[in-house]
């Protein structure tokens, strides 16, 4: 619904009506003047004329109620137009308000209460008072203007109405388009929060999962010597550090309530970093072994490097706390436009006492990153006695 017009917009419309019955009286006196009249004549053209101004100020007076009784006003004003030339303004005005709620009954009244006026006016008020002469073509031709003149306010209320939806729907599809922006930018920068949530969880998981190793055998094992204590402790603080450092980062992400900062995000870990990984798996006392081909020379994407590595750092996580000092092997396999085989295999065994429970969502979290990276993801023991995770990604050419 369109808002009520602001005060200067009213007063505007008050004023044109004004000036086009004021012209419109001028006409009309500059017109019957001009025409020798008696003197019991010039009285009464005279009375007409002061007649026909007060009711032009009458039907002005009457526009501020025509928003809440537009039939009521655009009757009472086409009736005063019959008998005042300078309630035309007020007329155009008080119909062309009435068309604009398009209803073509309260149109078709208005019409019928002014062709009778103008009938009334042609035929018999006008030749009365002397203001014109009366009957045949030129009354005629009053009554076809005066169709005309309503015909013209009816199609510009028409007009108004149409351009008034316009605007409104075009000022709805602005607001409809911010708020879908708005709800499009907020859905992305959650995607991306969570995306870099699921990437922490694989780094912080490596990392806790190398200080409880660590922990744990500085807990059970008492021939350490002094310097294998060091160094092991070291190695718990270096880590806990790390996995501060990297929680701070995500948490500041999660809270932050503007859109994410990519400054923030750390670069993504790809497989150039995966002898890295397993040095320092190596190092927790894991016995890796890589089995990589020629993948490793090969120019994967960045997004198919970084799924692979986030596969293995989560898959020798869990090798760490459910078999912990067995032995490793991850294999990957696979050529350019077919798929990249990550298998990690180990054998199981009992988990130490010193590891912390599993928190049961990394494998969950694998086949999630697996699926919508478009590939397939196994896991489970085999009859061998080994615990094996296969995946196999897409590798586009």
């Amino acid at each position: 619904m369109s808002k009520p017009p602001r005060p200067w917009s009213r007063a505007w419309r008050y004023l044109l009506a004004t000036v086009v019955g004021m012209a419109a009286w001028g006409a009309m006196t500059a017109v019957v003047l001009s025409e020798p009249l008696t003197a019991a004549q010039e009285d009464v053209v005279g009375a007409v004329l002061v007649l026909d101004l007060a009711l032009g100020a009458v039907t002005l007076a009457l526009l501020p109620l025509r928003r809440r009784r537009p039939l009521v006003v655009a009757c009472l004003v086409s009736a005063a137009c019959a008998v005042s030339v300078t309630s035309m303004g007020t007329t155009a005005l008080a119909v062309a308000s009435m068309a604009t709620r398009r209803r073509r009954s309260q149109v078709a009244i208005v019409a019928a209460v002014f062709l009778a006026g103008s009938i009334v006016s042609e035929l018999l008020y006008r030749p009365r008072f002397h203001l014109t002469e009366g009957g045949g073509p030129e009354a005629a031709s009053g009554i076809v203007l005066g169709g005309a003149f309503f015909a013209a306010a009816v199609a510009t209320g028409y007009y108004i109405a149409a351009r008034r939806e316009l605007v409104d729907s075009l000022r709805e599809r602005a607001l409809t388009v911010e708020r879908e922006q708005a709800l499009t930018a907020k859905i992305a920068r959650d995607a991306e929060r969570t995306r870099i949530a699921r990437e922490m969880h694989d780094v912080l998981a490596h990392r806790i999962s190398l200080v409880a190793l660590h922990a744990g055998a500085l807990t059970y094992r008492e021939n350490l010597g002094r310097e294998q204590t060091a160094r092991t402790a070291e190695t718990i603080q270096d880590n806990a550090q790390l996995a501060l450092a990297e929680l701070r980062d995500v948490l500041g992400v999660l809270r932050a309530d503007g859109p994410v900062d990519v400054a923030v995000e750390r670069p993504q870990s790809t497989l150039a970093e995966l002898p890295a990984l397993l040095a320092d798996a190596r190092e927790a006392g894991s016995a890796v072994r890589l089995d990589s081909g020629e993948v490793l020379t090969s120019h994967l994407p960045e997004t198919l490097s970084g799924t692979a590595f986030r596969i293995v750092q989560e898959a020798l996580t869990n090798a760490r706390k459910h078999a912990p000092g067995e032995p490793v092997v991850v294999r990957l396999a696979g050529t350019t436009g077919s798929v990249l085989e990550v298998e990690v295999r180990n054998l199981l065994g009992d988990r130490a006492p010193g590891d912390p429970p599993s928190p049961g969502v990394g494998l969950l979290g694998l086949a999630e990153r697996v699926e919508l990276a478009g590939g397939t993801f196994f896991h489970g023991p085999r009859p061998d006695g080994s615990f094996v995770v296969t995946v196999r990604l897409p590798w586009p050419s």
